[in-house]
């Protein structure tokens, strides 16, 4: 089973990936993503689709023309755990 992280953890975790965001509902850590138009942004949600299967670890996300926002959560971890971490990473390379 997957851990959710601890306050110092998700403190020390949350200074690596500064543009996420703590939400409460549900426990985890949201981002926007801004592009030039949509065919930018759903070619980001398909890299973004691939990166999560692979990892086995599905965001929650919406897309409304150019933006895309996306919040990682752990269900089983009952908030933000180190996959959520890790696939923030993963994302953040893709727009880097």
């Amino acid at each position: 089973m997957i851990a959710r992280l601890d306050d110092a953890q998700r403190a020390q975790a949350l200074q690596q990936l500064p543009e996420w965001t703590p939400v409460q509902e549900p426990d985890g850590i949201r981002r926007l993503f801004t592009f030039p138009d949509f065919n930018g942004a759903f070619g980001f949600m398909s890299r973004v689709a691939l990166l999560a299967e692979k990892a086995d670890h599905h965001p929650e996300w919406s897309n409304v023309y150019n933006r895309v926002t996306i919040t990682l959560t752990t269900h089983d971890a009952g908030g933000l755990s180190r996959r959520d971490i890790e696939l923030a990473r993963a994302i953040d390379a893709l727009v880097a």
